[in-house]
């Protein structure tokens, strides 16, 4: 049984590496940066998916949220205020695209079906699998991370998020124009 489990895992280990190496290549190939976009939030989901093949849920967890959800979005506002124009809804489902995303998403799930699949049968020992020593104290996953991070690596913790303040202070500031510098038309004036 332990060989089974050990060559499946393998082989969803290495088709989720394989895609998320095509949506990588997707991002910088397609012209469309919809489609872009589309192949980047693909290759940050299956970075997720890897994680949790590692056992690494909380990163997983994080990677969903920051990257698939907070960073994706920030793309998406570019996207909007770039005026993407030349796809209509009509070209994209008559093109084939349709079937397609359905076959992917139901490909896209049984991988997570079998990544949990694998997970609870590689924790069949009480979850020992999932398990972090930290201080000689055996915690959970997301505990060991919280319990190092906040405790051996507060002061750095705190050093980042305050240069990352400061660099979205700096962000805001660049990033506004003065209203005199455009010119009625909606062009800056050097």
């Amino acid at each position: 049984m332990d060989f089974l489990v050990v060559n499946i895992e393998a082989i969803v280990f290495y088709t989720v590496a394989l895609l998320t190496v095509a949506g990588g290549v997707g991002v910088i190939a397609f012209k469309n940066p919809v489609h872009s976009a589309l192949a980047l939030l693909e290759t940050f989901i299956m970075v997720a998916v890897l994680f949790i093949l590692r056992h690494a849920e909380f990163l997983a967890a994080v990677q969903v949220l920051v990257y698939a959800g907070g960073i994706m979005v920030l793309y998406l506002f570019v996207i909007m205020l770039a005026r993407v124009k030349n796809l209509r809804a009509e070209q994209v489902f008559l093109s084939g695209v349709a079937p397609l995303a359905i076959v992917a998403g139901v490909f896209f799930g049984s991988l997570v079906a079998v990544s949990i699949l694998l997970g609870t049968m590689a924790a069949g020992d009480g979850g020992a699998a999932a398990m972090t020593a930290v201080e000689g104290i055996e915690r959970g996953n997301t505990e060991a991370v919280g319990w190092v991070l906040y405790t051996k690596y507060l002061v750095p913790f705190e050093v980042v998020s305050v240069v990352l303040l400061v660099a979205m202070i700096g962000a805001i500031v660049f990033g506004r124009r003065d209203a005199s510098a455009v010119a009625p038309g909606g062009e800056v004036q050097s």
